[in-house]
């Protein structure tokens, strides 16, 4: 009995017929068209003798199975895995043969350069717009701001971003439509990514400011006669962004770890990307690695937001 299985390369698929575990190499069958070291790879789980296409011999596939160590148990693969881990080893690619570190290495700063400016800029707008909103509540400002809020969370990111390419790049010419170049290139990824995080810490921080302004201490603080922006801004805005600063964390995670449309639509050679052409080409080591390189951000930002809460909030001690 046999079942048959698709290996999909970069181009061309390639159509492997994968045998019981008993079956010789020699009489598994295929269309060239993909590489005998990725089809080994995408058919070792799923039986233990890889399935090859024609005019692989044995020693062909002896050696292949030695590189991909297929040759070893389970528990000797998973200790040769979590060795290199510990060394900062992530594997080679299956398409580029290049080391999975190396690759996100260098689609890491590109993320990073266009996730900094956006959430500086978002979450910036965000704090005043919230301020601004929270303290004029029911005026037409705090009513805009709303309205701004909910646009902005009900528009889908790609979309917003296609139509800022239709009218700043195709009609009017003014800006770049993608790539990574000159400071005109950051223009429409970095304020589109902005708009596409700004409305949900807008409404947080409003609705935090709208707490802390009914508190006793703010009272005492406006009986006292300080001037009303120091109320605002110094007393009350501080112990309203505990919050915010949650939240503030897990969207520059977000970010750093890849805005995977908007990099797409932008053509953006950074984390995001680089997770999609993975998956695409079934590029496992390599979204293996971005997988844990998320993880690992994840963690040490949800430390650091844990470790800012002291000083944002005094009250709190560890």
């Amino acid at each position: 009995m046999t079942t048959a299985g698709v290996c999909t390369g970069t181009t061309t698929p390639c159509q492997v017929v994968a045998s019981n575990p008993g079956t010789p190499d020699s009489d598994i069958v295929g269309s060239s068209g993909i590489s005998a070291e990725r089809c080994a790879v995408v058919t070792a789980r799923a039986r233990r003798r890889p399935a090859f296409t024609y005019g692989t011999t044995e020693a062909e596939v002896a050696n292949i199975r030695v590189q991909w160590g297929l040759d070893k148990s389970y528990p000797e693969q998973y200790w040769v895995f979590v060795s290199g881990l510990a060394r900062g080893d992530l594997g080679s690619s299956l398409i580029q043969r290049r080391p999975v570190t190396t690759m996100i290495g260098e689609a890491l700063p590109n993320s990073l350069s266009l996730s900094v400016l956006a959430f500086v800029i978002g979450i910036g707008l965000a704090l005043v717009l919230g301020v601004l909103a929270a303290t004029k509540r029911d005026t037409w400002l705090d009513n805009g701001v709303k309205f701004l809020a909910i646009l902005g969370q009900a528009l889908p990111g790609f979309w917003v971003a296609i139509v800022a390419i239709y009218i700043f790049s195709v009609q009017f010419r003014l800006l770049p439509t993608s790539g990574v170049g000159g400071p005109a290139n950051y223009v429409l990824p970095v304020l589109t990514l902005a708009f596409f995080l700004m409305p949900g810490m807008l409404r947080l921080v409003r609705s935090s400011m709208l707490d802390v302004l009914g508190s006793e201490y703010v009272k005492l603080a406006r009986i006292k006669g300080l001037p009303e922006r120091t109320v605002i801004w110094k007393h009350a805005l501080r112990n309203a962004l505990i919050a915010p600063l949650t939240a503030a964390g897990a969207i520059f995670a977000g970010l750093i770890t890849g805005a995977v449309i908007l990099e797409n639509v932008f053509a953006w050679p950074g984390v995001g990307r680089l997770l999609v052409t993975a998956v695409s080409g079934r590029d496992f080591p390599v979204v293996q690695g971005i997988t844990i390189m998320v993880a690992v951000v994840v963690l040490a930002i949800n430390l650091l937001v844990d470790i800012a809460y002291a000083y944002v909030d005094p009250r709190i001690r560890f």
